[in-house]
């Protein structure tokens, strides 16, 4: 089955014949469904469709949302004003739509404590539980233990909203210096 670069059907034809009105044409014969019996060929240039191909996946990759993995360590007996400081950390990098890994590091016999550290990583998972949500819960491997917490949908809506307004806010500066250049170098150039 041949198909035109048109999108008209030319109906079903020998190889060779459907080759030489592809070559005809300036065109390439590229077979679009293989599977399909009989298997659908398509007269086309095949460099811009490879091309377009290519720019469709760019433009995909480029609105795809980057997501970071960030850390903050602390120990099980980090006192309460550190600890109170690392959970903002987590609920900044939270705000800012990045999964954060929640580490608790033991030393030397702590290790023994492990329920003091399951309490820890519980009371951070509610203090952000508006803002994230526990991916990965509280596990140990070797003298560490780990919690991973994503955004939630809401707060990643609104990281988005904020990157784009400052994205906007951006571009309207890079702007405003570009126009200023210009001018200064007017006036340069109208200068005696």
């Amino acid at each position: 089955m041949v198909i035109a670069e048109d999108g008209d059907k030319l109906g079903n034809m020998p190889i060779d014949v459907a080759l030489r009105r592809a070559e005809e044409s300036g065109l390439d014969l590229v077979e679009v469904a293989p599977e399909a019996r009989p298997p659908v060929c398509k007269i086309l240039d095949y460099g811009k469709q490879k091309y377009l191909a290519k720019k469709r996946q760019a433009e995909a990759k480029k609105h795809a949302s980057q997501q970071e993995v960030k850390e903050v360590k602390m120990r099980p007996k980090t006192d309460e004003h550190d600890f109170e400081f690392k959970l903002k950390h987590v609920q900044r990098f939270l705000v800012s739509g990045d999964k954060v890994r929640v580490t608790l590091m033991f030393r030397g016999r702590e290790v023994i404590h492990k329920d003091i550290a399951f309490k820890r990583m519980e009371r951070i998972a509610q203090a952000v539980e508006d803002i994230g949500q526990v991916e990965v819960h509280p596990r140990m491997e070797q003298r560490h233990m780990f919690m991973i917490l994503a955004p939630t949908k809401r707060t990643m809506a609104k990281a988005k909203a904020r990157d784009g307004e400052a994205n906007k806010a951006a571009k309207a500066e890079k702007a405003r210096k570009a126009e200023a250049k210009i001018s200064e170098n007017q006036e340069k150039d109208t200068a005696p």
